[in-house]
């Protein structure tokens, strides 16, 4: 689970606020969660400005029902890796109730998942080679959430046939 900031062209609009980091311009953030092959099972989007925690609850909840073995499908993960940015001992205790375990490195420490987090932020390198998701151009949410949601598509069919066989 991670997310990435997109700086925005056309200033203002819902979902967009200024970078932290980028001398406060304006852009969105593409919050991502995906399965251990890098496959994205849910996206969000935000404002550049909004904090990568408040995020963590809605994404895992919009985690869709995944068919696999033969039985009921999956709704929630094992284990949830992120990044420093989800460290939240509230957070932690909520999908701890949920039945996950997280696996998030504290603030302030050695990052020890990182080997296993390179897989989410190589779907969102995937991503941000589309154009328009790299940088956002539109200046309505629901447009760019419309690509945002067709990439994710393109994602998964180029990468399902590998993993049938």
């Amino acid at each position: 689970m991670c997310g990435c900031f997109a700086r925005a062209r056309e200033k203002g609009g819902p979902d967009t606020g200024p970078s932290p980091v980028d001398r406060a311009k304006t852009g969105s953030k593409h919050h991502v969660i995906c399965d251990g092959g890098g496959i994205p099972l849910a996206v969000r989007l935000t404002g550049g400005n909004r904090n990568d925690i408040t995020q963590l609850l809605p994404l895992v909840g919009a985690i869709p029902p995944v068919r696999g073995r033969r039985g009921r499908p999956r709704r929630k993960p094992d284990v949830l890796v992120a990044d420093r940015g989800y460290d939240h001992d509230t957070y932690r205790d909520a999908l701890r109730r949920r039945g996950i375990r997280p696996l998030i490195s504290r603030r302030g420490t050695r990052d020890n998942v990182q080997a296993a987090r390179w897989v989410v932020e190589q779907t969102l390198a995937l991503l941000h080679q589309f154009r328009r998701l790299a940088t956002r151009w539109e200046r309505r949410t629901d447009i760019h959430h419309g690509l945002l949601t067709l990439a994710t598509s393109i994602i998964c069919w180029r990468r399902l046939p590998n993993r049938i066989r």
